[in-house]
Order: C-alpha cells, then structure tokens, then sequence
C-alpha cells in the first residue's frame, strides 16, 4: 500500500513538473480530415490564437483515414505529454458503433479537454438539378427508390452521420458515395456526378453564396445565422431531423490533469477573444465551450445516440 502511494505522488509530481514548463516546444494538432474540412478550419483557427498566447506554434497535420479512427489511434499511442492533441469531429463518437477494432478505446485511452465550435450541417445541391426546397428533393427520391446518391466526408464522419438521420427520417432509399473529406465531397455535388451532400457550414458557405450550391436546408434546431433565409430541416418537415456537428480536442487518457487544465484554459481563452469569435461568425460556426469533465460526459452520450442511429440505418465500416 505504501509502495502505491509513493509511486502515485511521483506520478503526480511528475505531472505538476511537466506542467510548470508546458509548453516548451510546438504542439501538434493532428486533424483527421483534409485540409479545408470544417474541422481542419476550426483546428487551424483556434490552433493560431492559443499558440500565440502559449508562446509555441501549432502545427496541424493532417492524418486522413478510416472515419478518424487511424488519427486517433496515432494519438491515443503517442506519449501523454500534452504535445500531441487530436482535433476530431462527432465522429469520433460515431466510429465505436461502426468499426468493430479501431485500434483503441474510446473512453479509456483517450480524454477530452473542450468542445471548440458547434458547426450546422446544410443539405446542399447543384442548382441545375432544379430543387428549390427540401420537400422537393425528398420527393424526388422517394418517386425513384435507389436511383439518386449522397456524398459525405467518409464514412463515420459527421456528414454521414447527418445524411443517415435524413434518410431514416424521410424514408428515402439511395446510395452513400464516401468520399475522403469534405473538399472532394463538394466538388462532385458542384460537379453534379452527386445528388446532395450535407456540408458543414464552415465548408460550404463561400460556395452557396457564389451560386455554386443550393441550399436547401440547415441541420441545427434553428436557423444559421449566416444563412437565416434557409429553413432548418425541422421547419422543412422532418421531425426529429436535428444534428449539431462539433469539433474537439481530445488528448491521451494518461495525459497530467494539470496539462489537461492548461490546454483547456488557453482553448477556452482563445474561444472567448473577440477575434476568433469575429472569424467564427464568418465561418457560421459558435464557439463550444466545455470544461473536460463536461466533454467527456457529452463524448459518452453522443455514442449512445450514435450507436442506435447505426443500428437503425444497419451501418458498417467500408
């Protein structure tokens, strides 16, 4: 007993020092989706604000794959010293339903530090197809059952994810076309070889207000502000048809309490500058603030709610 009570104070005492001099060096954000993803632009957005305040750069890297899951096996493995952060989407709550061995555990050897932004989701078409309105896309699915596909930024993204709420709740029978980010995934809806794709706003914005897309509608309870002529999914007449896509930082399980508690203070500080909020606004995103006790609760219940609209829409890793 006494063995164990000297080694967990030197664990804590090695935290506390490590902590005192963190950081010392760039921290890396590993992002598991393609440069230009809404992920990608809110890691690179908020990376830029808190390395400035730390005093050290942070470096994004890219590390595409497997709905997420190949970036987060890389931080789960990496060493626990707070230098190498994860910055997923909801789908890191979606990929335990939908790949049998991703490579580690979820809630064990990973722990969030906050939430960053909350992004909606916004059911975009070529405008030559000729839907003005989400009523008439559905109805033009559900006259030609297997006919029409969806894109989405890989499977277990938060794109997927969103586009299977959709078609469990419109009834609608058509192909999913997978795609490696959300970038290719617009550029074939632009390109019409795809019917929709359900882009985070982040993403899509630029393009819909240069006419290269059609917004039909938004993913969120309400409208975005950014798009406020665009009716949330709900008011177009799908109940229950709500989906929040979110970013996160997330770091290894053994990573020390107290640089846990620093990386959430400047992510948290840096959320609350009126610059970021400023360049938040114009990417439709809202600053998502939570403490890593909170995250982590909230990472738990969305894989509940995951895990049942997987087996609803009977889903599997491709």
């Amino acid at each position: 007993m006494k063995r164990f009570i000297f080694f967990t104070m030197s664990l804590l005492a090695v935290g506390s020092a490590l902590a005192q001099g963190y950081p010392a060096k760039p921290i890396k954000f590993i992002v598991p989706f393609t440069a230009g993803s809404a992920t990608d632009i809110v890691a690179r957005t908020v990376g830029e604000v808190m390395g400035r305040s730390m005093g050290q750069p942070v470096v994004i890297e890219n590390k595409v794959g497997a709905g997420g899951t190949i970036a987060a096996a890389q931080v789960a493995r990496s060493e626990p010293d707070g230098y190498t952060v994860l910055v997923h989407s909801s789908a890191h709550a979606l990929n335990p339903a939908l790949y049998s061995n991703p490579g580690y555990d979820t809630l064990k050897d990973l722990t969030g530090v906050t939430t960053l932004a909350a992004i909606p989701n916004v059911l975009v078409v070529h405008p030559n197809k000729g839907w003005k309105t989400q009523a008439e896309l559905i109805a033009a699915a559900r006259a030609t059952p297997g006919k029409f596909n969806y894109a989405s930024a890989g499977v277990g993204s938060g794109t997927h994810l969103n586009a299977e709420i959709f078609r469990l709740q419109s009834g609608i029978d058509a192909l999913h076309v997978p795609y490696k980010g959300t970038p290719d995934a617009m550029n074939n809806v632009i390109g019409a070889s795809n019917d929709w794709f359900f882009a985070p706003l982040a993403s899509a914005l630029p393009l819909i207000r240069d006419g290269r897309l059609q917004a039909l509608s938004v993913s969120t309870k309400t409208r975005a502000s950014n798009l406020p002529e665009v009716p949330t999914s709900i008011e177009a007449g799908l109940p229950a048809s709500d989906y929040t896509l979110w970013v996160g930082m997330i770091v290894p399980s053994a990573t020390p309490a107290a640089v846990v508690k620093r990386l959430n203070e400047e992510a948290l500080k840096a959320l609350a500058s009126p610059e970021l909020k400023e360049r938040m606004a114009k990417l439709g995103a809202d600053p998502f603030p939570m403490s890593p006790d909170a995250f982590n609760a909230y990472i738990k219940a969305e894989m509940e709610v995951a895990a049942r609209i997987v087996k609803a829409a009977n889903l599997k890793a491709q």
